[in-house]
């Protein structure tokens, strides 16, 4: 199988679904792209209706992009506005269409900023950076990537202005981590600086802060919550300045978080919930196999082997390599393979940069870490997993978790009849709150928040 003579075969069913294996998870800010793979793609296509393009990068963007308006990230009617500029499939008319709007918003910003119109200017810098930071999803398949760094500095820049008007302000913090620190931003629910409740805030992949203001800080602010994001190895500024990458044994990330937020003043030790969104459904139940200061844990979604949709459609031969450790045979094979597929090229270069690996042979290796089989015996605290019923990158992982676990648990179910059968909910953040705020309210005792 593996002589030239022998692997176009082979090597043409890898290009079909390897790339799939190399998009990962979203949304936090939420995944998009890849771990759909043929069953994956179907079930998808049986459930949801009213699919913005053929292409699944860009339709779950627009989604994800869309459902954020739920909480003033964005206008509904400039979505299909921005739409309506995009070819299927053609990443650089997406790219431009996102960031024309980005740049829009921006100036509205700025404008009323300077006018004092605070208000305004927060929700036109809000429709900026999520704008922005749509746009970084489909450069990678445009003809000059190298607009990647660019384009996030312009989405963290809006995002520091946003942060600045809320009241209360959203305060950027350091978390000392290892011989740096890690970037940190505390949501507080009210300007008292009262003892609360924390709720740490733990992306995936490719998520932003803006996601996790959607994904967890504005609803645990309404009711009560002080919610600690932070970007951790391989997220935000500590991948793209720092140069720092994912690790598969995140409780050497956590328990650093849980240190910093032990000491705060305002932060009420006995009751401090992890929540994971998208790959965070990996990390935050790692974290708590070793962590067992945190009261209660969130996976949305649930996933306990990151690299089974990077391996699951491998032929044989590329498996044989990378079980024999035959780094050079896997590259130039795989290298091979990509030549002939663009979409495959695209997913790889956006999921391997945040492992850090040139080499494929390194990321298809090194993901093989992360896998809890071993040790979700070992949490403790109290875990809540959703299911959602048509989750594409991670398909029946929650309850597989779920089976694993020995502390108590909860299975949260998310249907599409809910609006909300999407991985980590992204076209029902309100309902997704909802439901998971009620059971850390349960949990943490927090009732009449």
């Amino acid at each position: 199988m593996s002589s030239p003579s022998s692997a176009p075969v082979s090597r043409r069913r890898f290009l079909g679904t390897a790339a799939v294996a190399a998009t990962g998870a979203a949304a936090g800010g939420v995944a998009v792209g890849g771990y759909f793979h043929h069953r994956a793609r179907r079930q998808a296509s049986e459930f949801l209706s009213g699919r913005f393009f053929d292409d699944d990068t860009f339709d779950f963007t627009t989604r994800s992009a869309l459902g954020a308006a739920y909480y003033g990230c964005a206008n509904p009617g400039k979505i299909f506005a921005i739409t309506s500029r995009i070819t299927d499939g053609d990443s650089e008319s997406a790219y431009r269409a996102f960031y024309a709007a980005g740049e829009e918003a921006k100036q509205w910003a700025e404008e009323a900023a300077g006018k004092n119109h605070r208000v305004s200017a927060r929700e036109a810098y809000l429709w900026a950076a999520s704008y922005y930071y749509a746009g970084l999803y489909f450069l990678d398949g445009t003809a000059d990537p190298t607009r990647l760094l660019p384009t996030w500095k312009q989405y963290a820049s809006c995002w520091a202005a946003v942060a600045a008007l809320f009241t209360p302000p959203i305060e950027r913090v350091e978390i000392p981590y290892e011989n740096t620190a890690l970037t940190g931003w505390l949501f507080r629910a009210s300007e008292s600086k009262q003892r609360r409740p924390l709720v740490i805030l733990n992306t995936g992949s490719d998520g932003s802060e803006l996601g996790l203001l959607v994904r967890g800080g504005a609803g645990g602010t309404a009711r009560g919550y002080n919610c600690l994001a932070f970007n951790g190895p391989g997220q935000g500024d500590a991948l793209w300045l720092k140069k720092l990458y994912f690790r598969p044994d995140w409780e050497k990330v956590i328990t650093p978080v849980v240190d910093f937020a032990l000491a705060h003043p305002e932060v009420d030790a006995k009751r401090i919930a992890l929540v994971g969104i998208s790959q965070g459904g990996y990390w935050v139940p790692r974290a708590l196999a070793f962590e067992h200061r945190i009261a209660a844990g969130v996976a949305d979604p649930g996933v306990w082997n990151v690299a089974d949709p990077w391996t699951r459609h491998l032929p044989k031969f590329l498996i044989k390599f990378l079980d024999a450790g035959d780094k050079e045979k896997f590259d130039s094979q795989v290298a091979l393979g990509l030549k002939l597929q663009r979409r495959s090229r695209i997913t790889m270069a956006f999921r391997m940069r945040p492992y850090g690996f040139t080499s494929y042979y390194d990321a298809f290796h090194a993901v093989r870490e992360y896998n809890l089989k071993d040790v979700a015996g070992q949490i403790r605290c109290p875990l809540l997993i959703t299911n959602p019923q048509s989750e594409p990158f991670f398909p029946g992982q929650s309850r597989e978790l779920y089976d694993m676990l020995q502390c108590p648990k909860t299975l949260l179910d998310f249907t599409v009849e809910q609006g909300a059968g999407l991985h980590c909910e992204v076209n029902a953040p309100g309902y997704r709150d909802f439901r998971i705020y009620n059971w850390l309210d349960e949990t943490l005792g927090n009732a009449g928040s």
